[in-house]
């Protein structure tokens, strides 16, 4: 092992300067906390570093609750007139969240915090603009016209404040918003959803489910730029990359797996479920892979029923425990096979 003495050995005579040896400080540091207390192969996933960050959130939650209750006061007999206001509000609560930020997230680093700073900044975004530009009278006439224009500038809200910040969980918001800016916009222009199957199945005729899937195949690639970049695993740009494939495996499986589990194709369903586990293995996301199958459990659960998807629920169950006791060995051995055209040096490398 490189210790701190043999950088500065390296510095004095002159084989790195002195920026080359903070970057080297730097990035052993970033591993070392990213890696840390992980088995060899298991995928970084941070929510808090302490209760203090939890002691932090509750603190943030109620400081938000009384802002708003300090707002209605402020304004009384005039909370009618919301909207008049909702920009001024909104702006004042935009400066506050962002000052906060500054603390919590850019000196403090704190995770717990920041997850919860980004959705406050996101919700006081998409509730000032939306007030200010949405039409109320024509959303109560089942006219979103006016709604989609509000939403995407919220999303390009939340990618201001990621930008700054670079907080993971914010890169998230941004697809999710963008997935709703495009439903809402699709709905406003094709009317009423006659029917809840129209945002699952391809076959329903609409375009809600075409709008998930191409959406959901964009957020995928931009997750693995993310990811092909870090292969690693020891950086953020590995956390954005995790938050987005828990949205594209989601937005992937919504058309192509459900489709397929309402013609009751289960062999077809399990083979497609199995490609989903041969990429997430070769990538090495156990999150893409999770988000995948969690989504397909509880719509089959919920929106779907029958005797195929209860035996489609319990092998998924199956195969879940098999990967997850076995994950390492078995990507081994698929790593072994891919062709070679497959960048797998840009791939987290195998532990076996």
């Amino acid at each position: 092992m490189i210790e701190r003495d043999d950088i500065r050995a390296a510095v004095a005579s002159g084989l790195i300067n002195e920026k080359q040896a903070a970057g080297l400080i730097s990035l052993s540091d970033s591993r070392r906390s990213a890696r840390e207390n992980l088995n060899p192969g298991d995928e970084p996933f941070e929510l808090f570093k302490g209760f203090n960050e939890i002691f932090i959130v509750i603190g943030l939650l109620i400081l938000s609750t009384g802002w708003w209750g300090v707002v209605a006061l402020a304004l009384g007999d005039e909370i009618v007139n919301l909207q008049d206001y909702a920009m001024v509000v909104s702006l004042i609560g935009a400066g506050i969240l962002w000052l906060l930020s500054e603390y919590f997230v850019r000196k403090r680093r704190m995770v717990a915090p920041a997850i919860a700073l980004s959705i406050m900044f996101a919700a006081n975004a998409a509730f000032g603009i939306t007030a200010v530009m949405s039409e109320p009278f024509m959303i109560a006439q089942n006219d979103f016209s006016s709604v989609p224009l509000p939403l995407f500038l919220s999303t390009l809200a939340i990618l201001v404040y990621w930008w700054r910040f670079r907080v993971p969980f914010a890169m998230a918001m941004i697809a999710v918003g963008l997935f709703i800016t495009a439903i809402v916009y699709a709905a406003s222009r094709e009317g009423r959803v006659a029917d809840m199957s129209e945002f699952f199945l391809l076959s329903a005729g609409g375009p809600f489910a075409w709008i998930t899937l191409v959406l959901g195949i964009l957020v995928f690639a931009v997750a693995m730029m993310f990811d092909m970049s870090d292969p690693h695993r020891v950086t953020r740009r590995s956390a954005n990359g995790f938050w987005l494939h828990v949205v594209a495996a989601p937005a992937l499986v919504n058309t192509m797996a459900l489709s397929l589990l309402d013609q009751d194709s289960n062999l077809i369903l399990l083979a497609v479920l199995m490609l989903f586990a041969v990429v997430a293995i070769v990538i090495d996301r156990r999150s893409f892979l999770i988000a995948a199958i969690g989504y397909i459990v509880a719509l089959a659960a919920t929106v779907f029923d029958g005797d195929g998807a209860a035996l489609t629920v319990l092998i998924l169950g199956v195969v879940l425990l098999l990967l997850g006791a076995f994950w390492e060995r078995i990507r081994a051995r698929i790593l072994r096979l891919m062709p070679g055209f497959i960048p797998l040096h840009r791939l987290p490398p195998s532990q076996v």
